[in-house]
């Protein structure tokens, strides 16, 4: 494999007599352990952070994947520049081989994607040679395990971006911010707080949708190379998007954002239940509650109108635009939400989902930009979108049963489960107006009344044609249902390796596995 390498500065001298002196004492783990000198070897580790680069300098060593420090669940072949994780959608971080540059560009190809998982590629840096760390002691994910220590930063790259074939570049600049583009796209600022008065290894965690990266000639492009439109925090359209992946991509930033003045008249009470204004009314159910509400807290571009039952964009810019319900949900309660306006000059649909956090602990503040990012907290959480296109009127049912599956309607027909969620604690249910969505209103709920339910364990939107392939070896055909979730997504030899792995879980649902089940076609 060629390798052609841009222009990177040397490395300071005295590297080799400060690593001559540390051969002499116990290397100790960075992240808690301890492990003798002889099986570990140490990198160059400077006191100071590298100089900024000059175009044309002379360069160093290839920038590859570190040998030994990985996660569990990590291949990487012979020239260490590519890394597959073999099994489950985590225990798989990586690191490079040696420190990187400022404004050094690491970049990587996204080479296998696995669409059964949610979330995707984590990046970020630390400052923590990954020589002393101990594989072992790696927790299962970056974020936000590693992230909580000290030394290490990372966030999670958006899902709409971890395409096959997409190449991301990431770097930090001299005042410790991170930024990151996709292919030929414009920089976009990712995080900061990096500390970039030590030495500084890539941290790269191959997780969930993300199952493959091979690492490409790094690149320095110093800030004087840069063209001043680089550095913007707007994504471009023109980036690749998955379009029938509807399992999440709900970032906000990506969109068009259009300064779009619209004018809604308020009502001053709850529309009927026998409402003429709408074409979808009989599909109600002729008893609704009206218990439930929208909780005060709100992102700061949405305003809540009418007794808290109608959310409203209040901002062309749709970057904080989450609600949430008053109270849990109830099992097999059925909550009935209408679209009220919408905007088809605009791009973008409803995104919802639950979660275990309770919205009266969490302040404005904490509400992100980009929800994708409330993924990453400890809490659980799970985003989803509409898929069906929507207009003014539409009426769309969520119901979760006691099995913890998200069931949706449109218009009194069954979509399908989109997702799975733990339903032994409470959850609240929440919702992020962007793009077409200019206004939603909560009619109200109905009681063990699910609404349409699928056929099968595996919602019709979501799994789209039969697949003979098994979801984690990709050789064998699928042979195996998993109980109790029933989704049949797996050989029966994966099927196994899988249920003896700790927390096992379905790579559909998540939900826990408590048995697998071997079955058999008719000729």
């Amino acid at each position: 494999m060629g390798s052609r390498f841009s222009s990177i500065p040397a490395l300071p001298r005295g590297g080799q007599g400060r690593l001559h002196r540390a051969r002499h004492h116990r290397l100790k783990d960075s992240i808690g352990g301890s492990f003798s000198t002889s099986s570990h070897r140490c990198h160059h580790k400077q006191k100071h952070c590298l100089p900024i680069p000059q175009c044309g300098t002379l360069s160093i060593s290839p920038l590859l994947f570190h040998p030994h420090t990985k996660g569990s669940q990590i291949i990487m072949d012979t020239t260490q520049k590519a890394v597959k994780r073999q099994a489950s959608f985590c225990n798989a971080i990586t690191f490079s081989n040696r420190p990187i540059v400022i404004y050094e560009q690491v970049r990587l190809k996204i080479t296998k994607k696995q669409c059964c998982w949610s979330g995707a590629l984590r990046l970020g840096f630390t400052s923590k040679d990954p020589s002393r760390i101990n594989p072992d002691t790696l927790p299962k994910y970056a974020c936000p395990d590693l992230v909580s220590q000290s030394g290490f930063w990372a966030k999670a790259l958006p899902e709409e971006f971890a395409n096959e074939g997409n190449i991301i570049a990431f770097w930090v600049d001299k005042k410790g911010r991170v930024f990151y583009r996709v292919n030929d796209s414009a920089a976009m600022l990712f995080f900061s707080g990096v500390r970039t008065a030590e030495p500084l290894w890539a941290l790269i965690d191959v997780y969930g949708l993300t199952r493959g990266v091979q690492l490409l000639d790094s690149e320095i492009i110093p800030p004087d190379c840069l063209r001043p439109r680089s550095f913007t925090a707007i994504r471009r359209p023109s980036l690749r998007r998955d379009t029938e992946d509807t399992r999440l991509s709900v970032s906000l930033c990506d969109l068009n954002l259009q300064e779009d003045t619209f004018h809604v008249t308020a009502t001053t009470c709850p529309i009927p239940q026998n409402s003429l204004n709408s074409q979808h009314s009989h599909l109600l159910p002729s008893q609704l509650e009206s218990d439930l509400r929208f909780h005060h807290l709100r992102g700061p571009h949405v305003k809540i109108l009418d007794d808290q039952t109608v959310a409203r964009l209040e901002h062309a810019r749709e970057e904080r635009t989450l609600v949430f319900t008053s109270r849990p949900l109830r099992i097999n309660e059925t909550i009935f939400v209408k679209i009220n306006k919408s905007n088809t000059v605009r791009t973008g649909t409803l995104s919802y989902g639950v979660t275990s956090c309770d919205p009266s602990t969490l302040r404005p503040s904490d509400l992100p930009y980009n929800p994708e990012s409330l993924l990453d907290r400890k809490e659980f959480w799970a985003i989803c979108r509409v898929v069906v296109p929507l207009q003014s009127g539409d009426i769309l049912g969520f119901m979760v049963n006691s099995d913890g599956e998200l069931h949706l309607s449109h218009n009194g027909a069954g979509i399908g489960m989109q997702v799975c969620a733990d339903c032994s604690q409470p959850l609240w249910m929440f919702f992020v107006l962007h793009g077409a969505i200019m206004q939603i209103r909560l009619l109200g709920t109905a009681p063990n009344s699910p609404s349409s339910l699928p056929e099968s364990p595996i919602s019709p939107s979501v799994s789209g044609p039969w697949v003979d392939e098994c979801t984690i070896c990709y050789e064998n055909m699928v042979d195996t249902v998993i109980y109790s979730c029933g989704h049949m997504c797996l050989c029966y030899s994966c099927g196994l390796k899988l249920k003896k792995m700790a927390n096992a879980c379905c790579p559909i649902c998540r939900r826990a596995i408590k048995d697998i089940i071997k079955t058999y076609r008719s000729a």
